[in-house]
Parts: C-alpha cells; structure tokens; sequence
C-alpha cells in the first residue's frame, strides 16, 4: 500500500481502473465458457436421448441388420449426434457395437461404466478407458428383447470448443485491456490536465506569485469548474489577507515613526532648556521665567500627545466600551456654538438643521457624552484652526432617515481630493499654510473623531472642494432603532 500511495494519481487511477476491467473480463470469460459448456452438454444429452428412444423401438431384428450394414450406418452416427452405439444383452455382455470410423478403440468407455447408466433415457457423463476427455451416455431397454441400448458421444470435440473459446477470450482479452489501458493513460492524462494547471498555480502562488488565479478549467457545474471557483476565492481571500497585513505592518512602522518624530520634538525642547540651565546660560530671572514658559509648554504638548494617543488604543482595542446614555446632539450643538466664539469672538457662527436648510432639529442618540463633547470640540477646534480669522461657520443639527446628524461647515480654503482621502489618516497634517496659527497639531484629532463616530455606530464624513469650505458631517443610529448599538 505504501508503494502504491508514492505513485501519482494517474497511475494509481489506470492501475485500479485496469485491475476492475481485467476482473470484469475474467468474470465475462468464465460466465461464456460455462454457457457453452452446458449448452453443449444440454445438446449432446438431447441428442442422446432422442437417438437411444427411437432405437429402443425399432424391430427385434434391428440390431443384426445394423450389424451387417454397419459399413454403411457407421458413417451416419456422427450425423445423429452419437457416435457410439452399444447394445447389451440380459447378462449385461455386449452384444453388438457400432461406432463410427473415427473412434479410436482405445478411447471408448470402459463396459463396466456402460452397465452403469441408468435406463431411464437421462444422459450422465462417463470417463473414456484411456483417461482422456469423457463421454456422455444415455441408454434405454430395448422393446421386444431383453436387452439395452446405449447411446454415446465423446466430449472431445465440446472440449476443444470451449477452450478455443477460452484462448479467443485470453487473446482478444488481453489486446482489449492493453488497448483500452493505453486509451484509458491518454484519457486520464486529458482529464488530470486541469489539475496540473491547478499545481503550476499554486507552485506560483507558493513562489510569491499571489496574483495567480486557476483558469476557467471547466464549465462551473462540474467538479473541476467547483474546484477551481473554490480555490480562486480562497485566492483572492489569502491575496487580500496579506494585502491587508502588509498594509497593517506599513500603517504600524509609519505609527511608530510618526510618534517618535512627535515625542521627539517637544522632549529635545525640554532637554535643550534643562540644559541650558544646568550649563549656567540662564543667569537672569526673566531667562529662566522663560525657559519654564517653553518646557510647560512643550510638556502640555506631550501630555495632549499622550491622552490622544490613549484614547485612540483604547478605541482600537475595545470600541463598544462606552458609557452609553439618553442624550440629544442639540446640546452639542450649542456648546459647540459658544466654544467657536470663545475660540474668535469675530466669527459669525449660525446653529441650523442639517445641509443648512430650515432650524435645528431633535437628534436623540444613545452615546457616551463625553467622547461625544470630544468630537465636537476636534471638529469646532479644526475649523477654527485651518480657517482665517473672521471665516463664518455653520453647526447644523437634526435628523435624516433614521440618523442623528451633527455637522461642522466652514467658509474657509478647503481641502484638495488627495488632502481630502487622508485628512482621517493617523498623524496626518495638511499643508501648514491652512493653519492660521502657523503651528501644526499631532494630527490625531479627526482620527479621534472617526474611531468615536465608528464605535458608536456611525461614521464621519468629509464634503470639501478647494476655495470652498469643508463640512464634516457626524452620523450617528438614532436612538431606539434597529441600527442602534446601543
């Protein structure tokens, strides 16, 4: 059996495939070589009992008339299907024989066997006295005369037939199996191509190759078709896994290069001022006032970078772990109204419905108020940032289907498509030009406000166009329907 499995497919499908068309040929065989046989037996005994009734009631003087005219009704014995005729007397002894000339003496029953056969007609199978082939006798009394009549006929000749039979099955067998077994290494090599295909693919893939797909081998209702469609989407699920994993490691090197360029900033700034301190350059008091000035202020920083960086994992880590209560997005809303004024007193701030039109709606949402109070403040804190002084802004607040909506609009420069496809990405900053303060956060603010939004639920959206303002637009399940989380 182990032999067996270290063959290939093809080989071990034509070995089984022969051994059953062999074993099919031998049964075939074996079942028309016994047909023949008794249809030859079933023939020779008709013939016998036949022969042996209508001479059991010829004339009492038929026997001698046989005798003298044996040279002429020897010859006609084959004909009837009985080449030996034997008469015996009441002692059992024979009393005349006739058989035909090309019977050797030698080969006929022994007289003992003929005394054996039963006298009702049924023929029963006799040894020959040399051993050879046998014989097939039947015997009746005669009428008129104490005596019996035995029919007999050799079984040479049926003999010959059936292994004749049996040489053509052998012959005619062997060049079939031969021949259907070559036809049958053509076919499996024809049927097994596809499935080479399939291994040349996966080789490929194996190499490095993900883009690699099985062809359309076959219609898709068949096997292979199944095979194939199968293994293509397990393909394109593993391509897209490591798609994605490679993307996660680039996303993960690009995180930690972007946070060891933000840490070190304000910490080589913290360190510069404690040096220069400890080096004795600070001698006045004003120097020293404000060099502390510089390391609180680089040490907010840090702490800001640190609570953003905190929420962020925490978010990634376990999103639906928020202290979901009954609120309304109004009174966001309307804080984030006051915080643009105290951000700059100038800027006319307007508190509408959602897209502008019409008054500020009800927007009941089952939330965590304070992450929420965190988005507004990123968005309200990003348009007053990224925008001249002066610049009008628009919060719109209401509902839209079966979502809460909450959105931040601004008059400013806006945003370019590519700037537009990142400004959520994690560390990203556009151009320092939009920043009117001429200082550029961390970059993790409108990430913050998607990983909020995408815990809740929702999901925040960006609408901007150069030279036309920006609109972040908030959407949250509202609360009590089937798209609630909460």
């Amino acid at each position: 059996m182990r032999r067996l499995g270290r063959l290939s497919l093809r080989v071990r499908l034509l070995l089984i495939t022969a051994g059953l068309l062999l074993a099919g040929l031998t049964l075939i065989s074996a079942a028309l070589s016994e047909h023949l046989e008794r249809y030859q037996l079933d023939r020779i005994d008709a013939q016998l009992r036949s022969f042996t009734d209508l001479v059991s009631h010829a004339p009492p003087g038929a026997p001698r008339q046989l005798d003298a005219a044996s040279e002429l009704f020897g010859p006609a014995l084959d004909l009837l299907g009985a080449p030996y005729l034997v008469y015996l007397d009441a002692a059992g002894d024979v009393d005349q024989d006739l058989r035909s000339p090309g019977l050797d003496s030698t080969s006929l029953p022994a007289l003992d066997d003929l005394r054996a056969v039963p006298t009702d007609g049924e023929a029963v199978g006799l040894p020959s006295a040399e051993g050879s082939a046998g014989w097939r006798a039947a015997a009746r009394p005669i009428a008129g005369i104490d005596g019996t009549v035995i029919a007999a006929a050799p079984l040479a000749e049926s003999h010959a037939t059936i292994d004749a039979l049996r040489r053509s099955s052998v012959l005619s067998g062997g060049a079939l199996l031969v021949l259907l077994t070559a036809v049958g290494w053509l076919a499996l090599g024809r049927g097994l191509r596809p499935l080479r295909q399939i291994e040349h693919t996966a080789a490929a893939i194996a190499g490095g190759d993900l883009t690699r797909r099985v062809p359309d081998l076959a219609p898709p209702e068949t096997e292979i078709g199944h095979l194939g469609g199968s293994l293509n989407t397990m393909l394109g699920q593993l391509e897209q896994a490591f798609a994605d994993r490679a993307a996660s490691e680039t996303r993960m090197r690009d995180f930690v290069w972007d946070v060891s360029h933000e840490l070190r900033t304000p910490l080589f700034g913290i360190k510069g001022s404690t040096e220069l301190y400890q080096m004795g350059a600070l001698p006045d008091r004003a120097d020293v006032d404000d060099t502390m000035r510089r390391i609180n202020r680089e040490a907010t920083r840090l702490a800001a970078l640190t609570e953003d960086l905190l929420v962020l994992a925490q978010l990634d880590e376990a999103p639906e772990q928020l202290d979901r209560t009954p609120m309304d997005l109004r009174t966001l809303a309307s804080d984030g109204r006051l915080d643009v004024r105290s951000l700059d007193p100038t800027r006319p701030v307007e508190l509408t419905g959602p897209g502008g039109t019409g008054p500020a709606g009800p927007a009941p949402v089952r939330a965590d108020e304070a992450r929420l109070r965190q988005v507004v403040t990123n968005l309200v804190g990003n348009a007053a940032t990224h925008t001249p002084p002066g610049t009008a802004v628009r919060i719109g607040v209401g509902t839209t289907g079966d979502r809460a909506v909450l959105e931040v609009a601004d008059d400013g420069p806006g945003l370019s498509a590519e700037q537009a496809d990142r400004a959520f990405d994690r560390f990203y900053r556009a151009d320092r030009s939009r920043n009117r303060q001429g200082e550029a956060g961390a970059g993790l603010g409108l990430a913050i406000v998607r990983s909020i939004a995408r815990a809740h639920g929702g999901e925040v959206e960006l609408e901007t166009r150069l030279g036309e303002g920006a609109c972040f637009r908030l959407t949250l399940p509202l609360a009590g329907t089937p798209t609630d989380p909460g």
